[in-house]
């Protein structure tokens, strides 16, 4: 079948709809189905997948306003697509495409059945922005993307609900994801809605190799660089004494950064030769290099702005632990590529994040309380269960979260769409 993908992230743009995006698709060829994917228009190259055709369109870049100027213009390239390519069905990642009841409807009866994903809601970001501004982790008008998301995310929502009220069928990311829009937007009784949580890259992010003499060597060289790499660090030993603890994300006040730093000083007083390194990019760098140096634990933070895929991957592997203090997600995708890395978790006691994470291969704290976080990060590297959580972790995903476990059941779902609406 021809599968039309509509995302409003793709390489270069990566984030978590351009990671699912690009995977699933390449997944899709392998299971010997013509991809399409429309996204927004960028001026830096794209990787090349054998059997993708990639179609670029124009968009407005102004925050949340791309969503509806990239969704008009990607109606455009999908009626101009069909005419040369029939399409059987198009896969609309929401909420970065915004079309109306009536945009939903012409191209089912016009073109082909519409099956959306639904990556949380504008609501949902709300809702995170308000809980972390609450928690005094940054204020609201200091990110022009929370500001928008702050003053407009009512109003967007409305194409949301388009989206659950006139698809053919919608797939949450999470059992928590399928709740919000059932509250929310009140679908009718017959909405249906399936839920299938994604997977991640267990190729790319995988456990270390001992016996690769080159990953050995970028592994010691990556603890020596930030001052983490006693004899049992450089060999994977849990016993070491200068832990390297791991955050990735955006630097936005949402991501619970601010509540990280303030646990900082309880988890230092036990584990001095800590070191907790940032991966992200965002307006909040300063804020929180001027927040560690208030704390007096500047020597004991490192906040790396970008790194390549294979240099994050070899983070994720040579790290301790992860941390994700996360005040909204839809899923979320750092904690299956920690674990697939095979290091343990530590993530707040909520869903969707309790959805995969557990003790069996992490640890749960209160969401924005610092002081239960230091406690939670404490125990599990003390902890002689490491070892096992970081198998039992690699095994989850293995199990229920790739990429080939996603194809393989949204292939399902389309048939079952295209049976249900021929």
């Amino acid at each position: 079948m021809h599968i039309a993908i509509v995302a409003g992230e793709y390489p270069p743009r990566w984030g978590g709809i351009g990671s699912v995006v690009f995977h699933l698709s390449h997944h899709f060829v392998q299971l010997g189905h013509e991809v399409s994917i429309i996204t927004r228009k960028h001026s830096g190259p794209f990787p090349s997948q054998e059997g993708v055709r990639v179609i670029q369109v124009p968009w407005l870049p102004l925050p949340m306003a791309f969503t509806r100027s990239y969704g008009k213009n990607a109606k455009k390239a999908l009626i101009r697509l069909h005419q040369k390519s029939p399409i059987d069905v198009i896969h609309a990642h929401l909420p970065l495409v915004s079309w109306t009841r009536r945009d939903f409807r012409t191209l089912q009866q016009n073109i082909a059945p519409i099956v959306s994903s639904l990556h949380g809601s504008w609501l949902g970001e709300r809702e995170g922005i308000r809980r972390a501004a609450k928690a005094k982790e940054s204020a609201i008008w200091r990110n022009p993307n929370d500001t928008a998301i702050w003053m407009t995310s009512k109003w967007y929502a409305r194409y949301e609900r388009a989206g659950v009220l006139e698809s053919a069928l919608c797939v949450a990311n999470s059992e928590s994801t399928k709740r919000e829009f059932e509250q929310w937007y009140k679908p009718s009784p017959n909405f249906e809605c399936q839920v299938v949580l994604w997977g991640c890259d267990h190729m790319v992010f995988r456990p270390p190799n001992s016996d690769d003499e080159d990953e050995q060597v970028r592994h010691e060289k990556l603890r020596l660089e930030y001052g983490c790499g006693d004899e049992a660090a450089l060999n994977y030993q849990p016993t070491t004494e200068t832990p390297m603890l791991l955050a990735v994300g955006r630097l936005v006040a949402r991501k619970g950064y601010m509540t990280l730093l303030r646990a900082m000083p309880e988890i230092l007083a036990v584990n001095s030769g800590a070191k907790l390194v940032i991966v992200g990019r965002g307006h909040m760098k300063k804020s929180l290099e001027k927040t560690a140096k208030k704390l007096g634990i500047q020597d004991s933070i490192i906040i790396q702005s970008s790194l390549s895929f294979d240099q994050l991957a070899q983070h994720f592997r040579s790290a301790d632990m992860v941390i994700y203090p996360s005040y909204y997600e839809g899923q979320g995708l750092i904690p299956l590529e920690s674990l697939a890395s095979g290091t343990p978790v530590v993530t707040v006691n909520q869903p969707p994040l309790t959805e995969m994470i557990d003790d069996e291969v992490g640890g749960l704290f209160e969401r924005g309380n610092p002081r239960d976080l230091a406690k939670v990060v404490i125990e599990t590297l003390s902890s002689d269960k490491r070892l096992h959580q970081a198998e039992r972790g690699r095994a989850r995903v293995l199990n229920k979260f790739t990429y080939e476990h996603n194809a393989e059941k949204f292939i399902e779902i389309f048939e079952k769409v295209l049976k249900k609406n021929p």
